[in-house]
């Protein structure tokens, strides 16, 4: 069996195109130096560009072989020599920069071609489909479905009634979208549930008494969301995702959430129904966050931890309950020292 190669591999380019794409400075190196493409440090040999922006791999820095390297400028001298220098202000940055020109194709799935309405799919005569709008097999669209010019979508897609696409987006296989308007150049990744009923129940001694859920997902320009995530509709207001969101694999956001501008959610995340995140809100994976608070702009929140007050803008917070980090590392190191005291006894 012969071993696939996903990726095209890139036409060479030389070093100086590398700088321009990337906004940096050649500090040492030849720029017509020919780069074929890209490695990882501890790997890559003649010809491939590599990335550093993280002392924990400083041992695979100063072992690397590769053509040329992209670092800050407090990391420049840490190259070996024989190695092309770039300097660029934000090396993770100016490395998604040129991945996204070598590499086009894995920015979003690859291209399926010119566009068409595969005849194994089923588009309801009252869908309406702008210009140039890929349809796979196995998709279903419903009465009202308004899809704008430029967008795929893939296989075994459900599409429901009056549901509305933007331009150029991307729903990905196996995704199911209702109730829900999207804007432009929206990715949604595989597996995908978007606009499904809230939970929403009045309990009580007599059973569990369902509440409809009223409202709908918006999900504004530019947003992507990973792989089997679910976005819950409104309950009696809309669930909103802001311009720019970025949402990782596997994260559940309930009914009536509203996120912000330009906030990034980590794998596993959970949104109880409700809560607000303002703009540039970060949050670290497996996190939880209670119903009805307001996490301020540009708040960050560690990965594993319970929010369930307030958090205001700009905080940095964490652990169970979360707290700012400060207090949080005092009380871990508190632990800490009891418990070794405690051993010792």
């Amino acid at each position: 069996m012969s071993e696939p190669n996903f990726f095209a591999t890139p036409n060479p380019v030389s070093l100086r195109e590398i700088a321009d794409w990337a906004e940096a400075e050649i500090h040492r190196g030849d720029e017509t130096l020919e780069i074929t493409g890209v490695g990882p440090l501890e790997e890559a040999g003649a010809g491939l560009l590599v990335f550093f922006d993280n002392p924990i791999y400083l041992d695979h820095l100063q072992a690397t072989t590769a053509a040329a390297c992209m670092v800050t400028k407090k990391h420049k001298d840490k190259v070996p020599d024989g190695v092309a220098v770039l300097v660029c202000a934000d090396a993770y940055r100016s490395w998604a920069k040129v991945l996204a020109r070598l590499y086009p194709d894995a920015m979003v799935p690859k291209d399926p071609g010119p566009a068409t309405i595969s005849g194994k799919a089923v588009v309801d005569p009252e869908a309406s489909l702008e210009e140039n709008v890929t349809v796979e097999a196995g998709v279903v669209i419903g009465a009202g479905a308004e899809i704008g010019a430029g967008t795929v979508i893939r296989a075994n897609t459900v599409i429901g009634q009056g549901v509305k696409i933007g331009r150029d987006c991307v729903i990905g296989p196996n995704s199911t979208v209702q109730h829900t308007v999207l804007g432009n150049r929206v990715y949604l990744h595989p597996g995908v549930c978007c606009g499904q009923d809230g939970f929403g129940y009045a309990m009580g001694p007599q059973g569990h008494l369902k509440v409809p859920q009223v409202g709908r997902v918006i999900i504004q320009d530019d947003v992507e969301v990973g792989a089997n995530t679910t976005i819950d509709r409104g309950a009696n207001r809309d669930t909103i995702i802001g311009e720019g969101t970025k949402i990782d694999n596997q994260v559940q956001i309930g009914h009536n959430v509203v996120i912000g501008r330009h906030c990034v959610l980590v794998s596993q995340v959970g949104l109880s129904g409700s809560c607000t995140l303002e703009d540039f809100v970060a949050i670290g994976g497996q996190t939880g966050v209670r119903g009805h608070v307001t996490i301020g702009m540009g708040a960050q929140v560690a990965a594993v931890s319970v929010v369930s007050d307030n958090i205001p803008a700009g905080g940095r917070y964490g652990g169970t309950p979360a707290k700012p980090v400060k207090q949080w590392f005092r009380e871990v190191a508190a632990l800490r020292k009891l418990a070794e005291r405690g051993g010792g006894s």
